[in-house]
């Protein structure tokens, strides 16, 4: 079964306990948000696999990406193509421009650029099917910090778990999450490199998974 977001808000429902549609405690805005950061979190780990083919100019080392769109990582650039091994170059990027620093200088012909981006769930996903609950879990943490935040200075009218629960129940879901992130991300780098070995390793500037 394909996970569809409307499938993924109903896992996360799950996990909540938050099943009865006449009493709601997160609205499916609400859920869609917490799952779409919780998508970001996870594609900053284990992107989406990218395969472009873009044309050099004649003379020049600069390679513009800007077409490149949701890019987390650029892995590697192989030019000229058609070479068996690979011929893989050393590059430097800075914004959308990639300046290749060998001394091929490209003639006009195709590079290849071997790239992460982001995971894309609506009606088709992009998501590994195997990583389909660690985004639910992920998600559902940030639901409960959400609500915990909320009810802080509301009257608790019992039944529904105090702020202290909440946040201890979130904290678990999220500290499980970046955990399995973390993992996913060393072996998702060992994979990267039995195909190749990249010449710098590209840091996220928003994330650091650790060494």
């Amino acid at each position: 079964m394909t996970t569809t977001l409307t499938s993924m808000i109903a896992l996360v429902r799950q996990d909540l306990h938050d099943e009865v549609s006449t009493d709601y405690r997160w609205t499916d805005l609400e859920l869609t948000r917490h799952i779409g950061r919780a998508v970001k979190e996870y594609s900053q780990a284990v992107p989406l696999e990218q395969k472009a083919t873009l044309v050099t100019v004649a003379g020049s080392r600069e390679i513009s990406i800007t077409t490149l769109t949701d890019r987390i990582i650029v892995e590697a650039v192989e030019y000229p193509v058609g070479n068996f091994p690979p011929t893989y170059q050393r590059f430097a990027l800075w914004n959308d421009i990639i300046t290749l620093l060998g001394e091929e200088i490209p003639d006009g012909s195709n590079c290849y650029i071997y790239y992460g981006k982001l995971h894309t769930l609506s009606t088709t996903s992009t998501l590994q099917s195997q990583h389909e609950d660690l985004i639910a879990a992920g998600a559902a943490g940030y639901a409960a910090l959400q609500l915990s935040n909320y009810v802080i200075n509301q009257v608790n009218a019992g039944g529904t778990g105090t702020p202290e629960d909440w946040a201890a129940w979130a904290k678990e879901k999220l500290a499980f999450f970046r955990a399995e992130l973390k993992r996913l991300g060393r072996k998702s780098k060992v994979v990267t490199r039995q195909l190749y070995t990249p010449y710098y390793p590209v840091k996220s500037q928003t994330t650091d998974w650790g060494p």
